[in-house]
């Protein structure tokens, strides 16, 4: 929602490519013995023209969302056996979300933009268990609030070794916002879908 207008979202995975305009996911992390500083970061550019207004005139909603979310965090190895590895951690996510709302027909109310900008503390804990020597599963997640109401994370990851500092990875990432101040800004959005990527260890 912007400046008091409410519209209703929703695609698919097989929705994505007409959806996604643009979008990048980058995560690292630099470690030092039991302590680690992970940093996550996602760029989405997200349109959507068969949103369905909740006033009474427009047929449908053009709906524009830029989401940019970096989250560095601070992370303790609290667990470090051969086959099952535990990181607890704590940090912040930033947010900033920019909507752009247009109304069809046009004749209703001209094109409604607004922006916001918030930071969540979030903390939560990564567990690594190993299938095999060149396979192993992780598992993730985290919640958390500030400037939103509820801000959660969760994640799930096959990895396989291909090389001695390389690892293709596959799975499932779901990351909830219900974000609702005071002002007339919403943005109350479940996002998941499937990654799939590379991990490479520079040392």
């Amino acid at each position: 929602g912007a400046r008091g207008y409410d519209a209703s979202v929703h695609a698919s995975l097989g929705d994505i490519f007409s959806y996604l305009n643009m979008g990048l996911m980058v995560a690292a992390e630099p470690r030092y013995k039991k302590f680690s500083a992970p940093v996550d970061f996602i760029w989405m550019k997200l349109s959507d023209n068969k949103s369905l207004p909740y006033q009474i005139g427009p047929t449908n909603i053009k709906t524009k969302i830029n989401e940019d979310l970096l989250t560095p965090k601070g992370a303790y190895r609290l667990v470090d056996g051969k086959m099952i590895k535990v990181d607890g951690n704590i940090g912040v996510r930033y947010f900033h979300l920019g909507t752009t709302l247009t109304f069809v027909p046009g004749t209703y109310v001209a094109p409604v933009y607004q922006s916001a900008n918030w930071v969540d503390v979030v903390s939560g804990a990564r567990i690594q268990a190993a299938l095999s020597p060149k396979m192993r599963v992780t598992i993730l997640g985290d919640a958390g609030a500030g400037g939103a109401n509820l801000d959660y994370q969760i994640g799930a990851f096959l990895g396989y070794k291909v090389r001695r500092n390389v690892n293709l990875q596959a799975g499932w990432r779901y990351l909830a916002v219900n974000y609702r101040p005071q002002s007339t800004f919403v943005y109350d959005v479940d996002t998941s879908g499937i990654l799939i990527g590379a991990t490479i260890a520079l040392k």
